[in-house]
């Protein structure tokens, strides 16, 4: 969904937008993709707020984010954090969304962030970055429907957290998300797993011993990005592989 909200990221003004999404008839549009989903055998488990959520603009569209996520049959709506927010001022925007959310029946995830160390050339810390933050940023409000999406991509850029493995061991059943894509361990590329450097084995045994149940949702839209029309079906069949691979090493695990 973040095309809900259109943003210029140099003045960090909302720009004009056509998309359905922003329009009066938001929940009809929602409503035509959970059925062509349906049609063609795909389901909405989780969606993704527009973001940066420091930006008012974009911060007036959670709502809509999480009513879309409902119409659409989604059970979770990732919504970052502000990056350079404690877990108290956090706190704040997720208490106000929470009772919505509650009512619509759809959890709120937050995500591990990152920022950028132009110096050391890696990333730096941000909310979430590390397990003990993630899980302050979820315990502090003690809300069922505040739950965590684990970007298994930003755990491991070199710099910012402490890496997948033990966070998912500090998230705990607090952990019902995941962003699954790959990368160089530095930058954030969002490439199909097992591409890179990103090492899945260990990953997906700790996924296992917390006793992970929830969907392994992949997140590479750079590496889809690459492939023409003609050529779609290609890179979204190597994105299946991809995840069926992993959802193998988890029930051998």
């Amino acid at each position: 969904m973040f095309d809900m909200c259109r943003i210029n990221r140099k003045t960090m003004q909302p720009v004009e937008n056509d998309h359905p999404l922003s329009g009066s008839n938001y929940l009809a549009y929602a409503r035509e993709l959970k059925k062509i989903g349906l049609e063609n055998g795909i389901v909405c488990n989780q969606s993704h707020a527009p973001f940066p959520v420091n930006v008012p603009a974009v911060r007036s569209y959670l709502k809509r984010a999480i009513e879309c996520t409902a119409e659409a049959g989604g059970e979770i709506c990732v919504i970052h954090p502000d990056n350079n927010g404690t877990a108290e001022q956090n706190a704040e925007m997720y208490a106000e969304l929470l009772p919505f959310a509650r009512d619509c029946g759809v959890k709120i995830a937050t995500e591990n962030m990152w920022n950028w160390d132009k110096e050391k050339n890696q990333s730096s810390f941000a909310a979430c970055a590390t397990g003990e933050d993630f899980r302050k940023h979820i315990d502090i409000l003690n809300d069922d429907f505040l739950v965590a999406c684990l970007d298994l991509g930003h755990a491991e850029m070199r710099g910012s957290g402490n890496g997948c493995v033990s966070m998912i061991h500090t998230l705990g059943p607090r952990l019902q998300a995941l962003h699954i894509h790959d990368n160089d361990c530095i930058h954030d590329s969002h490439q199909i797993p097992f591409s890179m450097n990103i090492d899945f084995g260990p990953i997906v045994r700790a996924l296992k011993e917390i006793g992970y149940n929830g969907y392994f949702t992949m997140e590479a839209g750079t590496f889809v990005q690459q492939f023409t029309a003609d050529t779609a079906l290609e890179g979204l069949c190597q994105l299946k592989d991809s995840a069926r691979k992993l959802a193998d090493m988890f029930a051998e695990a």
